[in-house]
């Protein structure tokens, strides 16, 4: 079994992820820009139930491009975003923030989204996918991740 660990800058809030994520997304899109105060962020999506979280964090609802906003999950003391439910996905998977593990190394992008609002000095290598916008998931995600995808869902 997989153990990644992590937890927010105070240390209050601490995480472990009990396998690898399904897909890690970097995301350019400028709602992720002007949430995070960066150029984009990196996020690590992961079955909720497979997040093992000790320590008081709060939910806290946020606008989104698509209309239906966020719900992003805080430490309650120093307020860091630990990961979030979009909903897109709902609440059955976590879209945890790659920063805050211990070893953040751990988890590179697997694609760059919403590039088409990248900022210019942003330079991509290439050697990972780039999409404009978002893309087709049973075209870019492993196999083993879109089984578990199907697993998380049938569970209800």
């Amino acid at each position: 079994m997989v153990e990644l660990t992590g937890g927010c800058g105070c240390g209050q809030v601490r995480y472990r992820m009990m396998e690898w994520p399904l897909f890690t997304h970097c995301c350019h899109c400028s709602w992720c820009q002007r949430e995070t105060g960066s150029a984009f962020v990196l996020n690590a999506l992961i079955e909720t139930d497979l997040l093992k979280l000790k320590g008081e964090a709060e939910e806290i609802h946020t606008p989104s491009a698509s209309g239906k906003g966020q719900k992003i999950i805080r430490c309650s003391d120093c307020h860091i975003a630990i990961y979030s439910h979009y909903s897109g996905a709902g609440p059955r998977f976590a879209f945890l923030r790659v920063g805050t593990l211990d070893d953040p190394a751990c988890c590179p992008p697997d694609v760059h989204i919403f590039t088409s609002t990248k900022l210019p000095w942003v330079i991509l290598s290439g050697n990972i996918p780039v999409m404009e916008e978002y893309y087709d998931r049973e075209a870019l995600w492993p196999a083993a991740s879109l089984e578990r995808r199907k697993v998380a869902l049938a569970q209800g």
